[in-house]
């Protein structure tokens, strides 16, 4: 049984079906996650139909994942349902701003990370999608999402085909702060950072992307500010389309 200590991200799935009667038996069960006020505000989009996920796929950069694995789930934060309920129930909703878009994201974002981790003790793979929030109004489109359902998160999911290598992780004390947050010296970046930077496929990296350290590649190739101010206005764009920004 997989476990979050030995957990990989799967990219390639084997031809073994993921039955809905597995599926929603997962969905059910991360469902008893932590939410804001026991309100569940999130909705999934399970996504089987291949002409479907061809249609997601431009929103996810074509990552070969996407059309090819089983079973493809959008994550959305999702304030439409309880709006609906307070209006069937004599009361006016006042949803349609920031701070539910923030609680909603966040009560999709606790039961993604509950599913992944029951789907991965079940022996499935999973692989999140961080594009998700890059082009939320392709999803929109496509998913025929309504007003106050924002996208947040996609994962693929299937019975692994491959047995990737573990990724590295910052050890503990990187991230940990007792009482009150410690902000880091240039000492502290060089200890909680070397043993990332000298692993043979991370120098391999920065030396084929024409850069001298880690750090360039991902801030002037990978994530680079032009690009994330871009999506930001974007993503806002979309938030207000959905009725979360006036």
């Amino acid at each position: 049984m997989k476990t979050i200590e030995n957990r990989r991200t799967i990219r390639k799935y084997s031809g073994q079906p993921v039955t809905d009667s597995l599926l929603h038996a997962l969905l059910e069960k991360a469902g008893r996650t932590q939410t804001m006020g026991n309100l569940q505000l999130y909705s999934v989009v399970v996504t089987r139909d291949e002409a479907v996920k061809q249609r997601l796929a431009p929103a996810h950069f074509n990552q070969p994942m996407v059309t090819q694995a089983p079973v493809v789930l959008t994550v959305c934060a999702d304030f439409n349902r309880t709006s609906r309920w307070c209006e069937e129930r004599q009361t006016v909703p006042g949803y349609a701003n920031f701070l539910s878009f923030v609680n909603a994201a966040s009560d999709a974002l606790l039961y993604t990370q509950t599913f992944c981790n029951l789907a991965e003790e079940a022996g499935l793979g999973i692989c999140y999608l961080g594009t998700t929030v890059y082009s939320p109004e392709t999803i929109i489109d496509v998913l025929k999402l309504p007003r106050l359902v924002m996208p947040i998160a996609t994962l693929t999911v299937g019975f692994p085909a491959e047995e990737p290598p573990l990724s590295d992780r910052l050890p503990l004390a990187a991230y940990i702060h007792d009482e009150s947050y410690r902000d880091y010296t240039a000492e502290d970046i060089d200890t909680y950072y070397i043993y990332k930077e000298s692993l043979p496929e991370n120098r391999h990296f920065v030396e084929i992307n024409g850069k001298e350290t880690l750090a360039q590649v991902f801030a002037d190739i990978r994530y680079t500010r032009k690009d994330n101010e871009a999506l930001s206005t974007t993503f806002m764009a979309a938030l207000r389309r959905q009725g979360f920004l006036e």
